[in-house]
Formats: structure tokens, C-alpha cells, sequence
């Protein structure tokens, strides 16, 4: 009982301050989609961490490190790597660029990058992102709902459910300024949980040099690099971590992360918001894989165990009921704020950039955005996919279909309307591909597909170049 108290506590300071923002609405769609790009540098970071790391973090990476061990490191090292090299290069042009060309979602800035006007592409991107970006939030759903069927012992359709309600009422009520306040409150409880948990485990073990002996007495669970790679030695080790670099790099192909960045107040305070966002991720990203390695050692692997419930059958095993409430609302807290995230999103892909004549009424923009919600929690509980293989799937998919285009653009590449459709249809379908036929195994997969998006624009401009040679000769 004091443990639902708790949860409901922390879950209704969530859902006042998203309601909150409502007195801030200017009821126009570029306030709803980019909240009239008035956001605090503090905010987007924050925001920024609590949408990418998500339900995907409480419970795919705990349930993943629980099951490989110490080689789990090198999704982090690879993933944070990979997002800073492409923030180098990406966030300021990309808020420049929404800026300019006056788009209010991440796929129109795209299709209309430097006065291009691409409209063919951005419906198929639309096509592309409500799929993909659906899927994900269904996953956010999923993983909320595994949590309260481990603490409170619902039924895994009743988590959905309630998320899938929550998220809708502060959606609706306050746009993509009522997801990032709550963002960042909710960013703020997730390291919170984390820590908290991370320092009781490691106490009850002895401290530090008890833990890390005891980690050793597991089986092949230290070592550096997982059994199973597709190529002995150094050279899978090398595709291994490469792949997870992409995985990272694909944070700029995820439209609903991205779209913090362009809300930003000004293009010239973007260093202060990624050093919020990077730090704060860093040392989220650091203790959640501490915590799914220590996880092992409290819960011994048993057949029937379900590796993604790790995190809340944990806190059950250490904390008081007060605080598993707050690591409870910690997971739900981390689920709710990408699903909120990915809904907006999609709704921005239905409204702005799949019909023809853009929806700019309030009322049909709102309407469009509950119908994607009930659209995610129906995908949510037919799913029958861990939390963590469909964040991978759909987020290498995004990367794939849109990254391709957004390394050409940055590096003054100008597609035409064939060729973008091109890129993004051979990079999604690469990564699909090499899903289905498990050379995932091998190296992940949004490696390739942005690379053969790419490869698709460098075939074709080599094509002009040649047939441009021919006439003048």
C-alpha cells in the first residue's frame, strides 16, 4: 500500500506540471509542435536525455547488461561516442535550418532544407515515421506496463492502459511543452531512481572491491566482449563496438529526440543545452548498465526468468516500499516520456507532412494525436516483442531512412526528389534485411542501411556527372 502511494505521489507530480504548461498555449501548431521555440537550453538537455533514454533504458539495457554482462559496456561507450561525433556536426544546422525554412516538424525541415522543396519524399517519410515511430511508443507502453505487473502484480494490459491515458491527457493538453517540462522532472526522479538503487546494491554487497569479486565469480560475465560474435578475435571485437557507434550516431535520425533541439529558444545557446544533455546522459547511461550487471547477482539467472523485469524485481528485493515507489515511478516516469515524445511526433508526421494540405486547427491537430495514442497502445498489447528488440528495430529503421538524407544535406548535398525517396527506401530496406537474415549477430544494423542510403547518392550523382560529361562531349 505505501508503495502505490508513493507511485501515485511522484506519477501526479508528473502529470500537474504537463497540465501546467496549458497556460502557456498560444493554441497555433508551431506552439504545439515547437512551443514557439521558447525552450531554456536546461530544458532541452534534460528533455532530450529523459526522451532518448526512455523505458528502453529501465528495462531493455538493465534486462540486456543482466543477460551478457560486462560487454554491454560497449553499447554505452559506442552509443554516447556516436551521438556526440554526429551532435558535432548536426544540432545547430538542423535548429538554423527550422528556423529558416519556418517547418514546425523534423521530417519538413528535411524536405524543404536550403529552399528545396521535396514534397513526395516527405509523405513517404511521414508514411515511414508513423509506422516506425508508433512502434516505439508501443514498446514505452509495454515496458511501463512489465514494471506494475511486477510491483503491484496488474495485469500487463492495465500498465498500457494507464500510460496510454496519462500520456494523452498532458499531450493533449500542453503540446511538446507540456512533454518537456515533464521531461525534465522526469529526468530528474530516473537518475535519482537509478543511483539510489545502484548505491543500496552495492552497500549490501560489502562496498566496491566485494561487488566487483563477486561480479568475477560469474562465468564468463567480466569479459570484455560477448561469445557469440560472428568473427573470433580482434575483428568482430572491431565490428561489434562500430556497430553500436551507428546505433549512437542514429540519434540524429530519431525524429522525436531531434525535435528538442529545435525548439531551443536560440541557435547560439545549443553548446549549453548538449552540455546538459551529454553529462546528464553519461552518468544515466554509467549507472543503468552498473545496475544490470549488479542485478545478476541478487536475481540468479533461472529458465522462466524474464530478463527485463530485472530492474523491478530488484528494488522489491532491497528497498522499503517508499522508495520502490520512487524507482517505480522512476521506470513509468522514463516510458512516459519518450511515449509522449513519439506520439507528438507522429501526429506532426499525420498532420504536417503526410496530407497534402497541411492541418494547422488545433482541434484536428489534438484529434490526430489521440488517435496515434490509441493506435501505440493497441500495437502494445498485441506485441508480442521484447521492449529492447523493438527500440533496436525501430530505431535502426528511423536511422537508416533518415540519416542518409541528413549527412547529405549538412555536407551541402542537394537530392533530388527520386533520389531522397531512393536513399531512404534502400537504407530502411538494408536494415530490415539485415535483421531478417540475423547478420544483426554480425554488426548491427543501422550501419548498413546508412550506409547504402548514402551509397545510393553518391551512385546517383556519379550518374549525372557521367551523363552530364556525355553531352558536353
Amino acid at each position: 500500500m505505501i508503495t502505490a502511494w508513493s507511485f501515485a505521489a511522484f506519477l501526479g507530480v508528473f502529470v500537474l506540471i504537463g497540465l501546467s504548461s496549458v497556460l502557456f498555449n498560444t493554441h497555433q501548431s508551431k506552439d504545439y509542435y515547437l512551443a514557439s521555440n521558447t525552450v531554456k537550453p536546461w530544458l532541452v538537455g534534460l528533455s532530450a536525455v529523459a526522451t532518448n533514454n526512455s523505458g528502453y533504458m529501465f528495462i531493455g539495457v538493465i534486462g540486456y547488461t543482466y543477460t551478457v554482462g560486462l560487454s554491454a559496456f560497449w553499447v554505452m561507450v559506442g552509443w554516447i561516442f556516436g551521438d556526440y561525433i554526429a551532435s558535432h556536426f548536426v544540432h545547430r544546422k538542423l535548429r538554423g535550418m527550422t528556423e529558416k525554412s519556418g517547418e514546425v516538424s523534423y521530417l519538413g525541415v528535411l524536405s524543404n532544407w536550403n529552399g528545396s522543396i521535396l514534397p513526395g519524399y516527405q509523405r513517404l517519410a511521414a508514411v515511414i515515421c508513423l509506422l516506425l515511430l508508433t512502434s516505439y511508443a508501443a514498446a514505452q507502453l509495454l515496458a511501463g506496463s512489465k514494471a506494475l505487473h511486477v510491483l503491484f502484480d496488474w495485469p500487463t494490459w492495465a500498465g498500457a492502459v494507464s500510460g496510454a491515458v496519462l500520456v494523452a491527457v498532458y499531450c493533449l493538453a500542453g503540446g511538446i511543452r507540456a512533454s518537456i517540462w515533464t521531461d525534465a522532472a522526469q529526468s530528474i526522479v530516473m537518475i535519482t531512481a537509478m543511483g539510489l538503487l545502484m548505491w543500496v546494491a552495492v552497500a549490501n554487497l560489502g562496498g566496491v572491491n566485494a561487488t566487483v569479486n563477486a561480479l568475477q565469480d560469474v562465468p564468463n560475465y567480466m569479459d570484455w566482449f560477448p561469445e557469440d560474435l560472428a568473427f573470433p578475435g580482434v575483428p568482430g571485437a572491431f565490428l561489434f563496438a562500430l556497430g553500436w557507434l551507428f546505433a549512437g550516431l542514429s540519434v540524429v535520425g530519431q525524429p522525436h529526440v531531434m525535435v528538442r533541439f529545435m525548439t531551443l529558444s536560440s541557435g547560439d545557446e545549443m553548446n549549453r543545452a548538449r552540455a546538459w544533455y551529454y553529462l546528464w546522459f553519461t552518468a544515466f547511461y554509467l549507472m543503468a548498465t552498473t545496475v544490470g550487471l549488479l542485478s545478476r547477482l541478487y536475481l540468479p539467472e533461472v529458465g522462466s526468468f524474464d530478463a527485463e523485469l530485472a530492474l523491478p524485481t530488484m528494488a522489491q528485493t532491497l528497498l522499503p516500499p517508499v522508495l520502490v515507489g520512487l524507482i517505480l515511478a522512476g521506470i513509468f516516469a522514463a516510458t512516459l516520456s519518450t511515449a509522449d515524445s513519439l506520439i507528438l511526433s507522429s501526429s506532426a508526421a499525420f498532420t504536417h507532412d503526410l496530407l497534402p494540405h497541411n492541418i494547422e486547427r488545433p482541434l484536428l491537430i489534438k484529434a490526430s494525436t489521440l488517435m496515434v495514442c490509441i493506435l501505440a497502445l493497441a500495437w502494445a498489447l498485441l506485441s508480442a516483442q521484447s521492449v529492447f528488440a523493438m527500440v533496436v528495430m525501430a530505431w535502426s529503421g528511423l536511422a537508416s531512412a533518415f540519416v542518409p538524407m541528413l549527412i547529405v544535406l549538412i555536407f551541402g548535398g542537394r537530392p533530388s526528389q527520386n533520389v531522397a525517396i531512393a536513399m531512404s527506401t534502400v537504407g530502411i530496406c538494408t536494415a530490415l534485411a539485415w535483421r531478417y537474415f540475423d547478420l544483426h549477430n554480425m554488426v548491427y544494423e543501422g550501419l548498413p542501411g546508412i550506409v547504402a542510403g548514402v551509397l545510393v547518392y553518391c551512385l546517383a550523382k556519379l550518374f549525372v556527372s557521367k551523363v552530364d560529361a556525355h553531352k558536353v562531349t
